[in-house]
């Protein structure tokens, strides 16, 4: 046996302002990706992903049971294949911020799910928001607390919108020029990210009113315009607002910037030639890029691996 494919993705804005309502854009990647496995694997890395399957569908059983009007698994059927050595060979880096629980919680809906709500059929906003909900429980397994989105990206394989916590679409985004100058990419930080503790820090800066403020008039604002900006393909007015973004995030997001990079940072900023972002929760894993001339940016950049995502 062996699944379709589900994919990695990219938040390309929204981290952590999505929490709080700001508009948020994810894509899906499919430099990574993942696949349910039945084979003779014996490997460490098989048998380790196969345990926590185990586990997570102990967990799938309970939730069967709890929410059976939510959604409903073929749990029997999911142990059985388990205990005949089922595993998820994925090429998606954890800790990454690039959606690795998220391919797994997609592929395991999409094989075990009772009355499944299918990518082929009209999918409604009302269809979107409970595919979100089912996937936001599915892997809070893993995360503690899940906003479901990147398991829905996975699953559908499709740009997604979000315009605010009830209101999600998905969405087209301009075709890449691939002889464009400018680019969105990734920068390998070298180190695992948790997104666990991260957005623990996050809710506990949230306690304190100036940062309340900042998130909303100045982080969640250019956010927003952000977004507006890459869907309608305004690239002069995008680095514009980039540029404001980089900076907030560098003022008030430093915990979850690696410390190796708060120089790079500012060098991007004050240089005009990038401009870097979260990817995810931060504190490691990828950090996104953006640059209006990627032969420039990869000349500043030139001791760190730069993979390309988009090309303006």
């Amino acid at each position: 046996m062996k699944g379709p494919l589900f994919y990695s993705k990219i938040l390309l804005f929204g981290e952590y302002g999505i929490i709080k309502d700001s508009k948020g854009l994810s894509i899906p990647y499919n430099f990574f990706k993942g696949a349910l496995k039945m084979d003779d694997n014996t490997s460490e890395k098989a048998q380790q992903s196969n345990m926590a399957l185990s586990r997570f569908a102990e967990y799938l059983d309970k939730l069967t049971k709890e929410q059976p009007e939510l959604v409903s698994f073929n749990v029997k059927e999911l142990k059985e294949d388990i205990a005949k050595g089922m595993y998820f060979d994925s090429s998606i880096p954890q800790g990454y911020g690039v959606g690795s629980s998220g391919a797994l919680v997609a592929a395991i809906y999409d094989k075990y799910a009772n009355d499944k709500i299918t990518v082929l059929e009209n999918l409604t906003r009302k269809k979107l928001l409970k595919l979100k909900t089912i996937f936001g429980n599915m892997e809070s397994f893993f995360h503690g607390k899940s906003s479901g989105l990147d398991p829905l990206n996975s699953y559908l394989s499709l740009p997604i919108l979000i315009n605010s916590k009830d209101n999600i679409e998905s969405t087209s985004i301009p075709t890449q020029n691939a002889k464009g100058k400018g680019a969105v990419f990734l920068l390998d930080s070298g180190s695992t990210g948790e997104t666990a503790p991260m957005v623990q820090l996050f809710m506990e800066q949230m306690k304190s009113e100036g940062f309340r403020n900042m998130l909303k008039n100045q982080f969640i604002k250019h956010t927003d315009a952000c977004v507006e900006d890459f869907v309608n393909g305004n690239v002069k007015s995008l680095f514009g607002n980039l540029k404001q973004l980089s900076n907030v995030v560098l003022d008030n997001f430093k915990p979850m910037i690696p410390a190796k990079f708060h120089e790079l940072w500012k060098q991007g900023i004050d240089s005009n030639e990038y401009y870097l972002k979260l990817c995810g929760s931060g504190g490691g894993g990828y950090i996104l890029g953006f640059t209006e001339d990627l032969a420039k940016a990869k000349k500043a950049l030139k001791d760190y691996k730069l993979e390309v995502v988009y090309n303006f």
